[in-house]
């Protein structure tokens, strides 16, 4: 087994120019997350650099067999926490042969609407809040629950330190680092209301990125948990009952809304997303019903409403941003397993390009 570990530690660079790039992508179902691995002649530091790739589309739900081949482009680079070196990760995007954005790819659209010279003048900056539930291997059921069993009632385990209260912290430390090393810029972790449940955020990050860094830190986090026999769940509602689901809280601002006179933009943002509620229900993730209850730290899926420090409301602005008269706001409704690129660009396009007359 030691073997296998140096074997796997190897410092390509004593030997070699050449270096490892794990192309990355989004599968079929809009959650999975599929890569594979490439030689390269030597390090590379920008994206155009890279060779384009295919993969077999249809053994990812993303093409069918008699016409298979999907072209992986390569968007964002980062440093590769598991390989280290000059190996890197690569996000891509996915289209047909004939450079046509396949109906999976989200980044596409996202990158039309980021480009926008209006959306662009804006530098619109998003914080992303990443909750998710780890849960054991062979019976689906949260780390540090009693098999077939609950825990205690929630209370106790929210940014919680102890046996009895914390559990898979190696597991978080670990991503929390492999992020900061790929270049992500991950700003947090916290352990979450429901034991086993644990939150990382991304940003604040410009555009298209905030997309890029999220799909990143969330493989990263998949091989962290692989390695770990653990499974990874964003389901916004794991458990049933009097326990939290899961979001993916997603905070947002402009140039505008951080500038003086901010909190009246602001304002007339949340009353366009107000308008477009159920749009965005539409696009915020699967199965997000069984979350957004009107319990549990949520607005119900039905109900537009804001507030100030209210985390029972769509919308949530911060005491600072009010006193302050500027800032920015917190959109509560994504869950945890929303597209981070479908979401950031709706909120861009919504607060920034449509026009409710």
């Amino acid at each position: 087994m030691s073997l296998l570990t140096d074997l796997i530690n190897l410092n390509l660079s004593d030997c070699t120019e050449k270096i490892i790039a794990e192309y990355i992508w989004v599968g079929g179902s809009g959650m999975d997350i599929r890569s594979k691995a490439r030689t390269l002649s030597g390090p590379v530091s920008d994206p155009s650099q890279l060779p384009r790739w295919n993969y077999d589309g249809s053994s990812t739900g993303q093409a069918p067999g008699q016409d298979s081949e999907v072209i992986l482009y390569p968007q964002a680079i980062y440093r590769d926490p598991f390989r280290r070196g000059n190996d890197i990760l690569v996000m891509c995007d996915c289209y047909t042969p004939q450079g046509e954005p396949i109906p999976t790819n989200k980044r596409h659209n996202a990158a039309k609407i980021f480009s926008n010279p209006a959306v662009a003048a804006e530098e619109t900056w998003f914080g992303i809040e990443q909750e998710y539930t780890l849960l054991r291997k062979d019976v689906k059921w949260p780390l540090g629950w009693p098999i077939g069993g609950f825990p205690g009632p929630q209370g106790p385990y929210y940014c919680s330190a102890g046996a009895d209260k914390a559990f898979g912290r190696d597991i978080v430390d670990a991503h929390y680092k492999a992020c900061l090393y790929a270049g992500i810029d991950i700003s947090g972790i916290n352990g979450e209301v429901m034991p086993g449940q644990w939150e990382f955020q991304v940003g604040p990050c410009v555009g298209i990125s905030a997309g890029d860094q999220l799909w990143v830190a969330r493989y990263i986090l998949e091989r962290i948990t692989e390695i770990a026999g653990v499974v990874l769940s964003f389901d916004p509602k794991p458990i049933q009952g009097d326990w939290n689901g899961a979001g993916a809280h997603t905070n947002y601002s402009t140039k505008s809304m951080r500038s003086n006179g901010g909190y009246e933009v602001i304002k007339e943002a949340i009353q366009k997303l107000g308008l477009r509620h159920k749009e965005h229900i539409a696009a915020y993730g699967e199965g997000n019903e069984r979350r957004l209850t009107g319990r549990h730290e949520t607005a119900d899926i039905n109900t537009f409403v804001w507030g100030v420090a209210n985390r029972g409301a769509s919308i949530r602005v911060g005491r600072d941003t009010e006193k302050s008269g500027k800032g920015y706001f917190e959109d509560r409704r994504p869950a945890s397993n929303m597209d981070p690129y479908v979401v950031t660009s709706m909120i861009a396009e919504t607060t920034i390009l449509w026009n409710s007359a």
